[in-house]
């Protein structure tokens, strides 16, 4: 039986004098603009990976040990339910707050740290990783000349590190686009890049895609399962036509017709549309990690940028 290539996976050589325009990259911009996503194989070395999940596994117990600034651990992003659980501190034991919400000490769980923002801040290889030219350089055709890094007055670049146990606020994401977060911006279109410190699989949680999403009117959430208030100067849609979805947006982890399950190995660097729908599944197995790093780039109005955050997507 011949092999079966790996949907819209592309093996980049970061030596070659002219990376992306080989061979094997034919057809890149292409697949991306139709489908809303692409995954780059081989542009970080395994040293460089190494050193990455060194600084950021750093950066996680920083935060957790509360020696840097609370502005480095994220309670935006977990699950309320987990936070209001976690905050109630123990009978029995002293209850140290860690700076993402979670609470060490507690009878219920341990403390523990999901995200770091602001990473690139802490750890040089995230850095790197973020501005890595030839990424800047993709990001740049399929975007346009003028994209630019999400602020880091904001998020920055944020390391995630989900896991299905009690201990964890953060193990799956429902069905969103991430232009939903920010529908009164006019920073769009965009692109989110993920880099991949740990392969993904149905044992440790992996992405669901509609292909071809990014190109429908994808509604703003006015309709959401975490009944968040969206302003009232919202675009109404977003998205690269005014076609109408097929159907609803679940607003859970509901089976969408034609989606499917994008995978990625340690290293590979992931770049989804913005208006791309997408979520992430549930670990099957408790004693696993699903660890990345992400940002989002964009290519509308800098001047138009202002924090706004519509936590609309199920957990």
């Amino acid at each position: 039986m011949p092999a079966i290539a790996e949907v819209g996976v592309f093996a980049v050589d970061p030596t070659a004098p002219d990376p992306l325009a080989a061979p094997a990259l034919a057809g890149l911009d292409e697949f991306y603009r139709r489908h809303g996503f692409v995954v780059l194989r081989g542009l970080y070395p395994a040293e460089f990976l190494d050193r990455l999940e060194r600084e950021c596994g750093e950066a996680q117990q920083a935060v957790l040990a509360g020696t840097v600034s609370e502005r480095y651990g994220s309670t935006q992003y977990l699950d309320a339910r987990y936070l209001d659980r976690a905050g109630q501190p123990s009978a029995t034991a002293p209850s140290e707050r860690a700076s993402n919400g979670t609470t060490h000490g507690s009878a219920d769980v341990e403390a523990y740290v999901n995200y770091v923002e602001h990473v690139e801040e802490l750890s040089p290889a995230v850095r790197e990783a973020a501005t890595h030219p030839l990424m800047v350089e993709l990001l740049r055709r399929l975007l346009g000349a003028d994209v630019w890094m999400s602020p880091s007055e904001n998020a920055g670049v944020v390391y995630q590190d989900a896991r299905p146990g009690r201990e964890s606020g953060y193990s799956r994401i429902g069905w969103h686009s991430d232009w939903q977060a920010m529908p009164s911006l006019d920073v769009w279109p965009g692109s989110a890049f993920t880099l991949h410190v740990d392969a993904t699989s149905p044992a440790n949680g992996f992405l669901r895609v509609v292909p071809g999403s990014h190109r429908w009117a994808t509604p703003a959430p006015y309709r959401n399962i975490n009944n968040v208030a969206v302003p009232a100067d919202a675009r109404p849609s977003g998205g690269y036509t005014d076609a109408e979805p097929p159907y609803e947006m679940p607003l859970g982890f509901e089976k969408i017709p034609g989606e499917i399950a994008v995978y990625a190995e340690r290293g590979d660097l992931l770049l989804h549309d913005a208006y791309l729908w997408h979520s992430a599944a549930r670990a099957t197995e408790n004693a696993t990690t699903r660890r990345h790093v992400r940002a989002g780039y964009y290519s509308g109005d800098p001047a138009s940028y202002r924090d706004q955050f519509i936590k609309n997507a199920a957990r």
